[in-house]
């Protein structure tokens, strides 16, 4: 077989079976290593296949590096290996290309049979994965072929196997008509049909029924038990929690539309839809129906339930050929034994007495059932009630402490960016205040706490904050002489109205001059100095003022 005639093939295969690329690249690089096994005689040989992604295949054949060789087909000589690697040492093995180019008859087969094993095996697990999660799901088939013993359907990815066990009796299949079954059994390891699918399986009726009644589906009816004799008879249980709603009325449907389009379904199949009870005697009673029942009580040799009925209600409550009867105990899951009302007196049986014994019976159980749900659901919803509360509570004990971890950062940021800003404003200043006597420390606080109460106080006036240094540096600042302004006043020896220049104002040159030369006089700092300054005035300023009630320590040492 020629190379290039195989990626083809690969190709093929990856289109019309719908394998992933990776998966046939795998199969085909196995296929390939054991033809070239084949053809080379060597069955033992390590040998890896490698298909790149523009379809070259490289073929390397692998060596044992050892100390001594013993089979050159296998191993390589320590000495010979290093000369290709410097670092391999002993137990590695190193790889060497081999040239492929094309097959002998008896690689090539090997090859092919390799090849159409992995891929039957890659489709058995899609199929698998496909229909797992389909299993007890209704789906529509088309019947392939039909046999003596098993009828061959296509379900579009694969074809199913349906034996004679899971037919309706008398129904007719025709090769080519579709119908609906339920998947019963996905396979894995069979030889044969992996999926088996079903038309007399109760679950093929629950679906019909959940896509016909909008209400099963929603779930506001619930299918409790399901009997069914196919092609005969089936009985239904169904229940709703909701009180507005009718479960039976719900499944039957306007006129039996609903319920007739199922029967169609299946041939004309009998359908009983009655309502679930918790209650055994209850349950017993409509299973039975349309059979009126008199009595039911537990059997002296404890073989289930006695059921008794009016004579001539005996045939009614059996069934033909005891169809009845046989669906009620597969419904219940509990023996029955029918009884005629003749046959009970003339056997001397108290029925009415112990109908009554056991309905009291049944009564308490029942009633001891509900009060034990009741307390086991108030105990969950109490415990999920602590749980939520648990929850709650913690994360408010969270958001405490982490909005008191922020407010303590967000002190720190302030007190810092309050600092770095004045002094650098300060910096910028040509000139300073004369010098003044700095006022001693006093003891260090917590600054946290101190300024905790000014945070919101500081943040205000963060942005027309004005320290003293800036105060006393704008007072300092040369005044840009205004345009003076004449002005008029009305001249007696002129007869007229004149301007003049304002008059001198003495007192304020005075004050000008004292200013300049309190200027002239005033000392430079540098910046550290500066910031030092800066850092006690705002210390004292900003950490000391008005938090210290000093009242408190003199009602101390009076009462000392």
């Amino acid at each position: 077989m020629n190379i290039k005639d195989l990626m083809l093939l690969v190709a093929n295969i990856e289109t019309t079976r719908s394998i992933s690329k990776d998966i046939v690249v795998a199969a085909v690089e196995e296929a390939l290593a054991k033809a070239y096994r084949k053809q080379i005689e060597i069955p033992d040989a390590i040998v890896r296949v490698q298909i790149n992604e523009n379809g070259d295949i490289q073929l390397y054949q692998r060596f044992l590096v050892v100390e001594e060789v013993e089979d050159d087909e296998l191993e390589i000589s320590l000495k010979d290996a290093q000369q290709r690697i410097e670092n391999i040492a002993l137990g590695d093995y190193i790889d060497e290309r081999r040239e492929m180019k094309e097959l002998g008859r008896a690689a090539a087969l090997l090859a092919k049979n390799v090849l159409k094993q992995k891929i039957r095996e890659a489709e058995k697990a899609a199929i698998f994965d496909e229909y797992e999660d389909k299993k007890d799901e209704m789906v529509i088939a088309a019947i392939e072929s039909v046999e003596e013993k098993f009828v061959v359907v296509n379900l579009g990815k694969t074809l199913a196997m349906m034996p004679k066990a899971a037919q309706i009796p008398n129904e007719r299949y025709v090769e080519g008509s579709h119908l609906r079954v339920v998947i019963t059994e996905v396979n894995k390891e069979t030889k044969g049909a992996q999926v088996l699918v079903s038309r007399a399986d109760a679950k093929l009726v629950r679906r019909l029924f959940e896509k016909e009644v909008p209400e099963i589906y929603e779930g506001l009816v619930e299918i409790k038990a399901i009997a069914r004799e196919a092609g005969e008879r089936t009985k239904i249980a169904v229940f709703s929690k909701n009180s507005d709603i009718d479960p039976i009325g719900a499944c039957i449907g306007p006129r039996g539309s609903r319920v007739q389009v199922v029967i169609d379904e299946l041939k004309g199949e009998k359908i009983d839809i009655f309502l679930w009870s918790e209650n055994s005697v209850e349950l017993i009673r409509n299973a039975l129906a349309p059979a009126q029942i008199l009595a039911v009580f537990p059997h002296e040799e404890n073989r289930g339930l006695m059921v008794v009925v009016d004579d001539n209600q005996l045939s009614l409550a059996i069934g033909k050929k005891g169809k009845n009867a046989k669906l009620a105990v597969k419904l219940t899951g509990q023996k029955i034994d029918i009884k005629s009302k003749s046959d009970a007196e003339a056997a001397n049986i108290d029925y009415m007495g112990r109908y009554e014994t056991y309905m009291n019976l049944v009564e308490t159980k029942l009633a001891e059932k509900h009060l034990e749900k009741a307390q086991k659901e108030a105990a969950r919803r109490l415990e999920e009630a602590e749980k939520v509360a648990l929850e709650r509570l913690f994360n408010q004990q969270q958001a405490k402490l982490q909005a008191a971890e922020a407010a303590k950062e967000t002190v720190k940021e302030v007190v810092e960016e309050v600092a770095e800003v004045e002094v650098e404003e300060v910096k910028t200043e040509p000139v300073t205040t004369p010098t003044q006597p700095v006022t001693p420390k006093k003891p260090v606080v917590e600054v946290e706490k101190v300024v905790e109460k000014r945070v919101k106080r500081e943040i205000k006036k963060r942005d027309t904050f004005v320290s003293k240094f800036e105060k006393l540096a704008d007072a300092t600042k040369v005044e840009v002489k205004k345009e003076v302004k004449k002005k008029k006043y009305f001249d007696r020896d002129k007869d007229k109205e004149v301007e003049h220049e304002p008059r001198i104002n003495v007192a304020e040159i005075i004050k000008k001059k004292e200013i300049a030369n309190a200027i002239a006089n005033t000392p430079v700092f540098t910046d550290e100095e500066l910031a030092e300054r800066k850092r006690q005035e705002l210390e004292e300023d900003f950490l000391w003022k008005d938090d210290i009630d000093y009242d408190e320590y003199d009602e101390y040492y009076e009462e000392e």
